[in-house]
């Protein structure tokens, strides 16, 4: 079993225990519920991160349903975090879920946080509030909220003069305690030793035979007491169907909207407006409405990004003109570039400085050099382009024999005629031209002019009498 890692020197211990082994059943879906991705993140990632980002090591994730893929999303979004893993094979309850990372934390003296996987909006500001709340003698600080309607949540009951007395469950509540409108928010923070030895006495003598962690309220109100904390009911409510879910990515949409706005990017229209999770936008680029950023996609400063347009795990340099409804994925765009309307960059796709790639050009694992053009039309695959190229309107490179991918290489100064087509594997010489309409299935010497058409036949007079024959019946 793995210990905890030391904290480092001077700063306050603190462990986190984050539940994320329920199935969702509300929600529907095969999907373990913190599987679901709000703004490119699993779920579960935001309240693991908010709860590194306060300062605990290490944190457990209780796993239960798609543990393995649990585990394996947080560990690919989080490399290098001191996260362990903890089973909960039967789901028995929230108090019989923390104690499943008991194990995890043996050794471990000093404060616990526990968070349920289900609430992507908690903001550090609001964990860290909870967990110094406990300013007193208090064993246990726990995070509420007030609903206008409160069906379904815990009841929080205060003693009459004195703090918090117990969290009362729906099903367990009586008609006026289900009047009350504050409620528990399933945001914890406890001494490990009274978390352990408070845990051991919860029962599942309630109606839904369930250990509930909501227990620690009524236990820590008959010793040293519970301190109760307000919270935003944006940041705490959980996600439980599909519909929470569209609210909740929509509210982190609109905080990463925010940011960027604060740092100086303009955006058009902030509710048209979709962007992952640490996507980056540098200042004085203008966001028209309805562009999806996606992944880890850079964009650096003074660039227009055209309405529609849909970037995904792309690196976008200064003054880049985007025009409308292009679609960039895994591809890298240099300073000055103008793409589009309508172009295609698809993996591995790289522009130079000043390029020009325009509509309905689509480039796959292409290099384009310095200052070079394709504005219309064309599809380039597989080629090494330089610099001051002009590739004309209908191009292709014929990069797919049906078995193999092959090459196509075009030196510097090259200017490609219209309807060109380029059987790879072809390469093509600094500075040569290729005339319009030529199918070249050879290499092309530098500054030669080359040629590939088929002979062209005139047979004066065919249209007047094909038409004639036509009229008199005698046949086409």
């Amino acid at each position: 079993m793995p210990t905890p890692s030391k904290k480092r020197k001077g700063s306050s211990p603190l462990a986190a225990i984050v539940l994320a082994a329920g199935k969702g059943t509300r929600m529907k879906t095969v999907r373990a519920k913190v599987l679901h991705r709000v703004c490119g993140r699993p779920m579960v990632y935001f309240p693991v991160k908010r709860a590194l980002e306060a300062g605990a090591d290490p944190v457990v994730v209780v796993v239960g349903h798609q543990g393995d893929e649990v585990e394996a999303a947080l560990r690919a979004a989080l490399p290098g975090a001191p996260l362990h893993f903890a089973r909960q094979e039967k789901q028995l309850g929230t108090a019989h879920a923390v104690l499943a990372a008991k194990a995890s934390l043996r050794g471990y003296r000093g404060p616990v946080v526990i968070l349920s996987g289900d609430t992507p909006l908690l903001t550090t500001h609001t964990l860290a509030s909870v967990v110094g709340a406990r300013t007193g003698p208090q064993s246990l600080a726990f995070a509420t909220m007030d609903l206008e309607n409160p069906a379904g949540y815990g009841r929080v009951v205060h003693a009459p003069g004195k703090g918090p007395a117990l969290i009362v469950e729906e099903k367990d509540a009586t008609p006026e305690e289900r009047q009350i409108r504050e409620v528990n928010a399933g945001l914890y923070v406890a001494d490990a030793e009274f978390l352990w030895t408070t845990l051991a006495q919860v029962d599942a003598k309630n109606a839904q035979r369930e250990f509930y962690l909501t227990d620690l309220v009524a236990l820590a109100a008959d010793g040293p007491g519970a301190v109760a904390v307000r919270v935003s009911p944006l940041e705490a409510q959980g996600v439980n169907d599909l519909e929470d879910l569209s609210l909740a990515i929509r509210a982190m949409t609109r905080r990463i909207a925010s940011a960027l706005m604060k740092s100086g990017v303009t955006l058009e229209d902030p509710e048209r407006f979709d962007a992952d999770d640490g996507v980056e936008v540098g200042p004085d680029t203008i966001i028209e409405p309805s562009v999806r950023l996606r992944g880890t996609t850079r964009i650096g400063s003074g660039c227009v990004i055209g309405q529609g347009s849909i970037l995904a795990d792309t690196v976008v340099g200064d003054r880049v003109e985007m025009l409308p409804y292009c679609h960039l994925d895994r591809a890298r765009v240099g300073d000055g570039c103008r793409v589009g309307p309508f172009s295609r960059l698809r993996p591995e796709a790289s522009l130079a400085e000043g390029v020009h790639v325009g509509n309905f050009v689509e480039l796959k694992k292409t290099s384009m050099g310095k200052r070079s053009k394709a504005n219309h039309l064309a599809y380039l695959g597989d080629a090494t382009i330089g610099a001051d190229v002009n590739v004309g309107c209908g191009t292709i490179t014929c990069n797919y024999d049906g078995e193999k991918k092959h090459p196509t290489r075009i030196g510097d100064g090259v200017f490609v005629g219209s309807d060109s087509i380029l059987v790879a594997p072809i390469s093509i010489g600094k500075g040569a031209y290729l005339a319009a309409g030529s199918t070249l299935t050879e290499n092309v010497a530098a500054g030669a002019l080359a040629l590939g058409r088929a002979r062209q036949v005139n047979k004066n007079g065919w249209a007047r009498k094909r038409a004639a024959m036509k009229k008199s019946g005698k046949g086409t």
